[in-house]
């Protein structure tokens, strides 16, 4: 087991489960965190330090598709292991449905 991230951090990139994190397995997108299945260790630290509840558990029923985007580009942005502010709409956007769709970017993040 490990852990995702799913679509409802998109456009909200709250950091806190970055600062909790005991092995440092986040990796930052523009507008997106993901987490690297291979050095997530399972400790669930993360969950419930999400404001927006974006962390679930990859044995939920229909996280397949966030497992894959979270392994993809946890291979391909910058590690994040420090705290930053949100995203300036993070409370507008929390919720929102669809996110993924409208406006998830592949670039990278600034990492540390």
């Amino acid at each position: 087991m490990t852990y995702v991230v799913t679509d409802n951090c998109i456009r909200c990139k709250y950091t806190d489960c970055v600062e909790v994190c005991p092995v440092d397995c986040f990796y930052e997108g523009e507008n997106f965190l993901v987490i690297h299945p291979d050095e997530c260790i399972d400790c669930g630290v993360c969950e419930p330090e999400c404001p927006a509840e974006a962390i679930k558990p990859d044995t939920e029923p229909g996280l397949d598709k966030w497992l894959k985007i979270n392994a993809e580009y946890a291979s391909i942005w910058p590690n994040i292991t420090v705290k930053r502010d949100a995203l300036p709409e993070a409370k507008e956007m929390d919720g929102e449905q669809g996110k993924f769709e409208k406006y998830f970017s592949t670039n990278p993040g600034a990492g540390d």
